[in-house]
């Protein structure tokens, strides 16, 4: 089992220049194999654009995998989220992973003035012309609402594409048609239902005409806090759970807030339900966070084995 860390966009310091830096370095000394970044317009704390915050670290992230977990192409327009593509990965030297996803949020349509309903068959249709802009595979198939953008330059390899789903029949069917790996939601799952997903996956693939072997599953949106504190797990957990209006039962057994042990034990159910790599979402104290999970839980995962796969791999 591989990480990555999504970048910390809402965090209340994140204006200062200095957050992002010391963050990505915090991943790379912690052990950390990518780091993310995700997309809104609009959302209930201030939000920085994921894909800016992305470019900014390209030369400070050396090695590491930059993916987006996930970005919102019907919200852009595929054919700006392909030329924006395109370019960090020719910037970053081939180290860019194009995650994508609908988006559940009805303001952030709203925002951008394409009604709420019309998410899904724009989605479908802006997969395939992504896959067509980025991809060897040039076939986007019939289209009703975009074109597909001649870009230049094209990036000098196929940019993988990874395809968020929180588990549905229909989610999974788009993961094994278009891309690249499965993109879980962890306070969206739970081990036995991811399981379930990877089993209905394994199907999917078997059905459709793409020799993608066994697709990797990706768990993003971790949110992570470790602490041997009770009163301070309490009061995260209410945070985050009035933040995703969420249960906080339910969180509890879906992400990693508490003590190492049980974030340990956490990721061990999730291994052994197919996740090959996880990227974890600080709540607080991001960069002393990485360090906590790179030196207490980490260490204890990393023999814990679903796959091999490189995190760029395709």
């Amino acid at each position: 089992m591989w990480f990555g860390a999504h970048l910390p966009l809402i965090d209340p310091d994140i204006t200062e220049p200095a957050l992002l830096a010391g963050f990505v370095d915090a991943a790379r000394s912690a052990g950390f194999r990518a780091i993310s970044a995700n997309d809104h317009v609009l959302f209930g704390r201030p939000w920085l654009d994921g894909l800016v915050a992305l470019s900014s670290v390209v030369e400070r992230s050396a090695d590491l995998t930059l993916a987006t977990t996930v970005a919102l192409p019907v919200i852009r327009g595929p054919a700006v989220l392909a030329k924006t593509a395109a370019a960090l990965d020719v910037v970053s030297g081939g180290r860019f992973v194009l995650g994508l996803g609908p988006g559940s949020s009805a303001a952030d349509y709203a925002a951008v003035g394409i009604p709420f309903a019309q998410r899904w068959p724009r989605f479908d249709e802006s997969v395939r012309v992504l896959r067509a802009s980025l991809t060897d595979d040039r076939e986007p198939g019939p289209r009703q609402f975009y074109d597909v953008p001649d870009l230049a330059p094209r990036p000098p390899r196929s940019v993988p594409i990874w395809i968020g789903s929180w588990g549905s029949a229909a989610g999974l069917r788009r993961v094994a048609r278009h891309g690249d790996a499965w993109i879980a939601s962890a306070y969206n799952t739970t081990p036995d239902r991811l399981a379930a997903g990877r089993r209905l996956l394994l199907d999917e693939v078997g059905a459709v005409e793409r020799d993608v072997g066994d697709l990797p599953i990706v768990l993003a949106t971790m949110w992570t806090y470790l602490t041997d504190s009770v009163a301070a797990q309490h009061e995260r957990l209410d945070t985050l759970a009035r933040m995703l209006k969420r249960d906080t039962v339910d969180l509890a057994q879906q992400v990693l807030i508490g003590s190492a042990d049980s974030g340990v034990a956490t990721l061990t159910r999730y291994a052994d339900a197919g996740v090959d790599g996880v990227f974890i979402w600080p709540l607080a104290d991001p960069i002393e966070q990485l360090h906590r999970f790179g030196t207490e839980v980490a260490p204890h995962l990393r023999g814990v084995t679903t796959s091999h796969r490189d995190t760029r791999e395709s």
